[in-house]
């Protein structure tokens, strides 16, 4: 009778024949089970008309792989390269208008984040867009200088922003 063993490729070598064959027969079917299973945990996708959830959250991530990049090397994690930064600052400017667009009536569905307050509140949440837009100029602005401290401050500003929007308008999936 197989072992404990076969489930994790332990046989005994002189038992080899029937049980090698078994043991892969008895594997294979669990580990595509266990592979459709890890697939199916994914994320939802959305299918709603325009997908505005959908295009709000690829803009947000953009953002992230500006945003991050500077803080590693106002962290000192990655060396200080003045182009590079300015270039990730002036992309999260750009970028800093565009998601707020996608926040339509009737987008508040999974997987969306965003907490019913975006549309109740409507003046707030824009507040907290401008907020967001003014700190990303003003990062931008002080990417130009090359001032370590100024540059900390209006990067401080901006996660400040982030973190106050998400505090007050994201939540967990719906």
């Amino acid at each position: 009778m197989p072992g404990f063993g076969i489930w994790f490729g332990k046989t005994d070598k002189v038992a080899l024949g029937h049980q090698y064959r078994l043991k892969w027969s008895l594997r294979a079917p669990l580990i595509l089970l266990a592979c459709f299973a890890m697939a199916a945990c994914g994320p939802a996708k959305d299918t709603h008309v325009g997908q505005p959830g959908t295009k709000r959250k690829l803009v947000f991530k953009q953002m992230l792989r500006n945003f991050e990049p500077m803080g590693l090397m106002l962290r000192g994690r990655k060396p200080y390269e003045k182009d590079r930064f300015l270039r990730y600052a002036v992309e999260l400017q750009t970028l800093s208008t565009q998601p707020w667009q996608y926040f339509t009536p009737g987008s508040n569905y999974s997987p969306t984040r965003a907490k019913s307050e975006v549309w109740q509140k409507p003046a707030q949440f824009k507040q907290a867009q401008q907020v967001f837009i003014a700190a990303s100029a003003q990062l931008a602005d002080s990417a130009k200088t090359g001032d370590m401290d100024v540059i900390r401050a209006s990067y401080g500003k901006v996660a400040d922003s982030c973190k106050a929007c998400h505090r007050d308008f994201r939540g967990g999936p719906h």
